[in-house]
């Protein structure tokens, strides 16, 4: 009984996560159409997609440590509220500062659902089989970045703007909703001073942790953001094409977060050693084979698999050195990791305007060495 209680909770979290970066991410596809609807220039539309990154990554921190001591179903009902609140408005509103406001202050919150998700499947079962509950979360978030683009493209060139919005917040509510019924009220028991929780920062584990996070990210998301781009002008791709492969990428993230489940079970330290030397073994393929549109489709989808590896990895990886500060170290987690995709594809994006688009994996070569280096340096403690 206990067994399904916990899976039923594990659950609730992960489509409460992937509701989440739906909301993040989702409007990605739609950003012609917020163009046009709020008279604005494209490169204006994605401040709804910038901005938030830009909340998540300054709160990551500080907010989780916050609502640390806080009953933590009363957290995600609250946290759940904003983001339905902000999704109405963001639907409703004809005017774009508001859509912004709207968008800037659910994400906010966001680290405090996202690293309370990590927290709470970790404990809702024995410390052996946490990184397969965690792993479980990740599924929300690659679902979350797969599927948010497409469903939510369809839905408003099938109905409208507005109704694309609605669909974030109606994916809230249902969540608002089952963690209401179905989620016992969870006290926290022992509170940890906010000194105590900052206090893991005086330890040189904890910054190596976070320097190889915003290295091994850079080295994921700086060549990631750049792929439609290589699909176009290296494998000359068009654009179905390009639209399958970007659906092929995410679905093999979901395939490495349920490996990587595993893989972090059994052989932890060995899964996070190799991992550099994998990911770039993919990229010298990349380097010599993109121009070919068969083993490109192959590449794509061992290169989602790590990816998803990957972000498990970095959640483990911080995690495990702070252990005694568990929403402080995911809200750590949080921060490096937009902070690696932000490094990432500015340098890698230097890489292609410096010597070509087929360069870029060299800017993933140098955050995957300085990602070693880190590694080994705390393996070395």
């Amino acid at each position: 009984m206990k067994v399904e209680r916990n899976n039923l909770l594990v659950l609730i979290l992960t489509t409460g996560v992937f509701g989440i970066l739906n909301t993040e991410m989702g409007v990605i596809g739609i950003l012609p159409l917020i163009a046009d609807h709020f008279h604005v220039s494209i490169s204006s539309a994605g401040l709804v997609v910038s901005l938030f990154a830009l909340a998540v990554a300054i709160s990551g921190p500080t907010m989780p440590i916050w609502f640390s001591r806080m009953n933590r179903k009363t957290t995600m009902l609250l946290v759940l509220g904003v983001f339905i609140l902000g999704n109405v408005v963001s639907a409703l509103t004809s005017n774009f500062t508001i859509l912004l406001i709207a968008r800037v202050i659910p994400a906010i919150f966001h680290p405090i659902y996202v690293s309370l998700a990590f927290t709470v499947a970790a404990a809702s079962v024995s410390k052996e089989e946490s990184p397969k509950a965690v792993s479980n979360i990740f599924i929300g978030v690659s679902a979350g970045m797969v599927l948010g683009v497409p469903v939510t493209s369809f839905i408003a060139t099938a109905t409208s703007l507005s109704m694309a919005m609605l669909f974030f917040a109606i994916v809230n509510a249902v969540v608002f909703i089952a963690t209401l019924l179905y989620v016992p009220s969870m006290p926290v028991r022992e509170k940890l001073s906010y000194g105590a929780q900052v206090s893991v920062l005086k330890k040189s584990m904890t910054w190596l942790s976070i320097t190889a996070v915003i290295f091994m990210n850079g080295a994921v998301f700086g060549v990631y953001s750049y792929l439609a781009e290589y699909l176009e002008t290296i494998t000359k791709m068009t654009g179905n094409s390009i639209s399958f492969m970007l659906f092929l990428y995410g679905a093999a993230n979901i395939i490495g977060n349920i490996l990587a489940g595993t893989l972090l079970t059994t052989q932890a330290l060995k899964t996070v050693a190799i991992f550099p030397f994998a990911l770039g073994a993919v990229y010298i393929i990349l380097f010599l084979m993109g121009h070919l549109s068969v083993p490109m489709a192959l590449i794509v989808l061992l290169w989602g698999i790590l990816a998803g590896i990957g972000a498990n990895i970095n959640q483990y990886w911080i995690t495990s050195a702070a252990p005694e500060a568990p929403e402080f170290a995911n809200g750590l987690f949080l921060t490096s990791a937009n902070l690696g995709t932000t490094v990432g594809a500015t340098v890698c994006g230097l890489f292609i305007s410096g010597i070509g688009t087929s360069y870029v994996v060299f800017g993933g070569f140098l955050f995957l060495i300085a990602s070693s280096v880190s590694i080994f340096l705390r393996k070395g403690l």
